[in-house]
Formats: C-alpha cells, sequence, structure tokens
C-alpha cells in the first residue's frame, strides 16, 4: 500500500493529513514533507493519523524527528488519531509521553499544550 499526504492551513497550525501505512519504504515521503514544512517556516503541525492504516518503528521515528525539528524552532508537533491499533504503538513505546495525541483536528488546533 502506498502513502497519501496533504497539507491544509488551519489557523496557524499546518495540518498534514496521512493516509496508508507509514513504514520503511513510505517513511521517507513523510520525512520528506516535514522537512520541507519546518524549512519553508511551519512550526506548529498537526499530523492527522486518521487514515493510516498500519504504522511501524520507521514511521515512529519520523515523527520523533519531525517533532525534534519544530522544538527546535520553538514549535509543536500535535498528533490525531483515535485508532486503537495505532494508539497501542504509541502507548507501549510510551510515546504517549511525547507526542499530544488528540481525537480530532479540531481539538488539536485548539488544545494548548
Amino acid at each position: 500500500m502506498d502513502l497519501s499526504l496533504s497539507t491544509r492551513t488551519v489557523g496557524d497550525r499546518t495540518v498534514v493529513e496521512v493516509g496508508g501505512e507509514i513504514d520503511v519504504y513510505t517513511a521517507p515521503k513523510l520525512r520528506e514533507q516535514l522537512v520541507e514544512l519546518v524549512n519553508d517556516g511551519s512550526y506548529h503541525l498537526v499530523v492527522d493519523m486518521e487514515g493510516v492504516d498500519f504504522l511501524d518503528s520507521t514511521g515512529l521515528g519520523v515523527l520523533v524527528g519531525g517533532l525534534k525539528r519544530v522544538r527546535a524552532h520553538e514549535g509543536s508537533l500535535r498528533l490525531v488519531c483515535n485508532q486503537e491499533r495505532i494508539l497501542k504503538i504509541f502507548r507501549i513505546t510510551g510515546l504517549t509521553k511525547v507526542f499530544p495525541i488528540h481525537t480530532s483536528v479540531d481539538d488539536a488546533v485548539a488544545a494548548t499544550d
């Protein structure tokens, strides 16, 4: 399966909508998108993972790398996900303590965490 990416602006946040599988083969595409956004001055990102079917350790690494990039600019990276199988990965790895995870894009955009 492939990875689909699209971006849009909501308020002062850039929302990256991700669909498909984030794995060793597709993660570089997400990494490139996040790097490009930060290089273009977008430091407050919301990654909408509602359409993600699969996430592996490579994908987790890309998200952590994205978080480091935005934090270097006093930015933020929030995730949107309410799929139990994906949330479980974040819980098992302890990344629920690293990423603010919201149930909707609206919640993520409105949050002040």
